[in-house]
């Protein structure tokens, strides 16, 4: 059984993953949250169950994001460094950016060092290189814009 904290941390990682297929696949956001519901929570991988996810949580993350989709990339690129564009980052970098920059900006029950620490861990388990640095160092920022 898992703890409300899991199935939030599990919510998020299906967001990030349900993000960046519908980047990369321009599947819609119904469609994706369907698939996730039927296929790939609460499932056994090679005899082991998968924690539980918070699956409104996980669907309020990927309907917002979409939701937002021009003011939340606003609010990452205006913190980025001059130059830079975000369709210039990763992927999987763009929808983690994305995730927590939503929940910074719209799910204020969450504390920021939550939301923070949760997808740095997130940018870790998919990057060994800079990229959780990034990660921390983007989202503090937007938490400095959106939650001061």
């Amino acid at each position: 059984m898992s703890t409300p904290r899991q199935a939030r941390s599990v919510a998020r990682l299906a967001a990030v993953q349900a993000l960046y297929q519908m980047e990369v696949s321009s599947a819609g956001a119904e469609t994706v949250i369907r698939e996730f519901a039927e296929h790939r929570f609460d499932r056994d991988l090679e005899d082991v169950t998968l924690a539980g996810a918070d699956e409104a949580f996980f669907a309020d993350l990927v309907r917002g994001v979409v939701a937002e989709q021009k003011a939340v990339d606003a609010g990452i690129a205006r913190r980025l460094a001059q130059g830079w564009r975000l369709e210039r980052l990763d992927a999987t970098v763009r929808a983690i950016l994305r995730a927590g920059a939503y929940e910074l900006a719209h799910r204020g029950d969450v504390p920021t060092e939550v939301v923070i620490d949760e997808y740095v861990e997130l940018a870790k388990s998919f990057f060994e290189g800079p990229e959780p640095g990034f990660v921390n160092g983007a989202l503090d920022a937007v938490a400095q814009d959106v939650r001061s």
